[in-house]
């Protein structure tokens, strides 16, 4: 019964509109302070700071004090997921999509879920490494194999012991697919960005391919994208 009456709980934190919101500026991977926040969500400053109180309690969000400012994040990677989980039911449930602004296709195209590449380029990474073997996707989720270690260890891609899910599919709530999740979505994401093959643009989950990060997908993953 306890563990019926958390998981309300957490469903009915999501569910106010103004910690959703919050919930979602944060999913690019940035902390980001209440009054920032507060704007994200259109409320004010005092009504912000409750909200995140009652995040931080539940363990949805961590906070890190720096200077006069506390920064808000997301507290895990499995957060992280729900959230993004949510977001691809939501856009299950609408009959018809709504006609994409000017910046959609760039977002849809590549972007940052959390601490990984999503949109487009994310889901064609998921199924190039599937395709190759480098990762085995069953019913209940995927593993990285023998082949996928070693190819991250060529690419000298590392990421550091942690209890944290190797390989995890993550439902992409553009592409209605799965990319790449967990310590090696996350390990190849930073490598990327790292390395310059994506560069992000300022204020937004949209990463942009750069022509050597297009030549590096290609080559080490044989990923192509038109």
């Amino acid at each position: 019964m306890t563990t019926i009456a958390r998981l309300a709980e957490t469903a009915a934190l999501i569910g106010d509109p103004a910690r959703a919101a919050m919930l979602y500026a944060l999913m690019d991977g940035r902390a980001f302070t209440a009054g920032e926040l507060a704007q994200a969500a259109g409320i004010t400053p005092p009504t912000a700071s409750g909200h995140l109180a009652q995040l931080v309690t539940a363990g949805m969000l961590a906070v890190e004090p720096q200077g006069r400012h506390r920064y808000f994040r997301i507290a895990s990677p499995e957060i992280g997921g729900i959230v993004e989980g949510l977001m691809a039911v939501t856009a299950n449930r609408v009959d018809r999509l709504p006609n994409p602004g000017p910046r959609d296709p760039a977002l849809r195209k590549a972007r940052i879920c959390y601490d990984h590449l999503a949109g487009e380029l994310g889901v064609a990474l998921f199924g190039s490494l599937a395709k190759a073997g480098h990762i085995n996707v069953s019913p209940e989720g995927a593993g990285l194999t023998a082949s996928g270690t070693r190819l991250l260890d060529r690419l000298g891609i590392e990421w550091p012991e942690s209890r944290r899910l190797a390989c995890r599919p993550c439902l992409d709530w553009s592409e209605r697919r799965h990319h790449l999740a967990g310590q090696a979505g996350a390990a190849i994401c930073s490598a990327a960005l790292a390395r310059g093959w994506v560069r992000r643009r300022q204020g937004t989950r949209t990463l942009d391919i750069t022509p050597a990060g297009a030549k590096a997908f290609a080559d080490s993953f044989g990923v192509r994208l038109g």
